[in-house]
């Protein structure tokens, strides 16, 4: 887990490189990688790369990047953010090939993969990644980006350099990106409580698509290569592969647990962190590291997460600790979490108060059990949604009088109720619609009177919302299996994997998802939300020793953290939390 920049001055009329814009972007993302920092210029002045190391995999400052490969033909450089957990199997079938290495890193597979593969290496990879390679013999720079996008990379494309890097606001920080403001990007926050990809707050930083390539070459020829996508995946009719699914999760356990350092995991009381746990410590043994964080406010609570998170490491002899966050916890961090925060989100308070506590242990790497809820189908909206839609969508023109209906009541529903209640006629008929009505922090007509009515109709322009959403789930048959789709395009991808990064990043913790793993969700993919497919139940009895059953039986609460006893001020909870972190983005830009 590292921090990387790369610019590509490719225009003919481009200015070069600056060697001050590479260390200022660098230095950004100085908590992504504390061990080691590096750069390199080339090509005339015409290409840099800057990298920020956490040193996971081979310690060796041999490994440090950015890092050389060449072949015959021309030199490769590489500066690579994440983790290939199948790296060695890769090095053997390239060593069976005439490949020699010089490290015992991953980095170094991946520059002997691009030399054998090109941009196919990609398919070949298994793990989770942002990378950018300069290839000399072609003059031109190929980036990439992991499966479920685990790893972010953001790019920066002004028509003449390209420049891109693992945080927004590195690319910021570089002083040579357009910072004016992107109206989808502003929508889309207020709409779901995270900015959607590929927007961000800036007209000048998209994200790379997750689960892609982009090759530019001298001159700005480019190519974009979609190489996965979860909808495109989930609508294939295969049913997947027959392998035991304990033999799958255990398979994806394992390859999470390569490391040259110590591996942790965080622990609550759910079924997806304890499954993790059980799993892991069959590999590892006794001894392995788990935390649990707990909270003032949910002592002596069902909320509260402590002590049968305590059980389950009883049970599997792990070297547990909770760490109890008190009152003024989140007012001592709060400015520390914002300078964290690289896009606006209504989430992530929790993973930043975990990550720090798994930091605190001196670990460097830890395990969570984020995905399983997309995957195994727990949270309610897999409920909610096709009973919403089942039961409205079979009358005739409902949507179109739900519309009228809501012009009239939305002023009651906003002074007695949620405001989403004067919706539920008009977005209650479409899987895609009544998703967002479950999942909007705010609703579509709300946002005028928060950005503006020119940004918010901008914005809604742009974002296309509705368009989208109902493009991720149509290919798609099966309610249960369109609301995974829709789920994990978009609530996974674009809130809880981002925050696991921006959030882990702060404390220098990389932050590992053995459920988010395109090998995994490959083999169960045709199987998922279908009579018979695996459910939460069945994820949690693949340990060899069983949970406790106290944990299997306990309502489902997810993790929190206490954010709406914490918010003070007119508004309260996530409502105004939002509105918060808003203004600390738009104030600082």
């Amino acid at each position: 887990m590292c921090g990387l920049a790369a610019i590509f001055a490719y225009h003919a009329d481009a200015p070069g490189v600056e060697a001050g814009e590479l260390e200022r972007v660098s230095a950004a993302m100085a908590r992504r990688g504390p061990d080691a920092r590096g750069s390199w210029t080339g090509a005339a002045g015409r290409v840099g790369l800057a990298h920020r190391r956490l040193a996971i995999i081979d310690l060796d400052a041999s490994a440090n990047q950015p890092m050389e490969y060449a072949p015959p033909g021309g030199a490769l450089r590489i500066t690579y953010n994440g983790e290939i957990y199948n790296f060695r199997a890769l090095r053997d079938e390239l060593e069976a090939k005439g490949h020699e290495f010089r490290t015992q890193s991953d980095t170094e597979v991946l520059l002997h993969l691009y030399a054998e593969h090109g941009a196919a290496m990609v398919r070949r990879l298994r793990g989770m990644y942002a990378f950018a390679i300069w290839d000399q013999a072609r003059r031109g720079m190929l980036l990439a980006r992991d499966p479920f996008g685990i790893k972010p990379l953001y790019v920066a494309d002004d028509g003449r350099t390209l420049r891109a890097a693992s945080q927004v606001k590195a690319l910021l920080a570089g002083g040579s990106v357009d910072r004016s403001p992107d109206p989808a990007g502003h929508a889309g926050f207020f709409l779901f409580g995270y900015v959607p990809e590929p927007h961000t707050l800036y007209a000048g930083v998209r994200a790379l698509p997750a689960g892609s390539t982009l090759w530019v070459d001298e001159g700005g020829a480019r190519r974009e290569e979609r190489f996965f996508d979860v909808t495109e995946t989930l609508a294939e009719d295969g049913a997947g592969e027959t392998d035991e699914l304990g033999a799958l999760l255990r398979d994806s356990v394992v390859h999470h647990l390569v490391s040259d350092v110590p591996v942790g995991v965080f622990l609550s009381a759910g079924l997806d962190s304890a499954t993790i746990t059980g799993l892991a410590s069959e590999s590892h043994g006794a001894g392995l590291e788990t935390m649990t964080l707990a909270f003032d406010e949910y002592q002596g609570t069902a909320r509260d997460e402590a002590p049968l998170a305590e059980r389950v490491a009883g049970v599997y002899g792990t070297r547990h600790r909770t760490v109890r966050i008190e009152n003024g916890a989140f007012a001592d961090e709060l400015d520390g979490l914002f300078r964290a925060m690289d896009q606006p989100t209504i989430d992530g308070v929790n993973t930043y108060f975990v990550a720090k506590a798994a930091a605190g242990l001196g670990l460097k790497v830890a395990l969570s059990g984020l995905g399983g809820d997309e995957l195994f189908g727990g949270y309610d909206t897999f409920r909610q949604v096709p009973a919403l839609v089942s039961g409205l969508g079979r009358i005739p023109r409902m949507r179109t009088l739900g519309r009228a209906l809501r012009h009239v009541a939305a002023p009651l529903a906003r002074a007695l109720t949620s405001p989403k209640a004067a919706g539920i006629f008009e977005y209650g008929t479409r899987y895609g619609d009544a998703y967002l009505l479950r999942r909007a922090l705010f609703m579509p007509w709300e946002l005028p009177g928060i950005l503006g009515p020119d940004m918010a109709a901008d914005g809604l322009r742009a974002l296309r919302p509705l368009e989208r959403l109902d493009r991720t789930q149509a290919p798609v048959t099966g309610a249960r299996r369109k609301v995974a789709a829709l789920e994990m395009a978009w609530y996974m991808k674009n809130q809880l994997l981002r925050d696991a990064d921006w959030a882990g990043m702060a404390h220098s913790l990389e932050i590992r998802v053995p459920l988010v793993d395109w090998t995994l969700f490959r083999a169960l993919a045709g199987r998922l939300g279908r009579p018979g497919g695996p459910a939460k139940r069945d994820m949690a009895a693949t340990p060899a020793t069983p949970l406790p059953e106290a944990i299997l039986v306990r309502p489902k609460t997810g993790f929190s953290v206490p954010v709406g006893d914490w918010v003070q001020g007119k508004e309260r909870g996530l409502r105004g939390w939002a509105r918060r972190v808003y203004g600390e983005f738009t104030s600082a830009g």
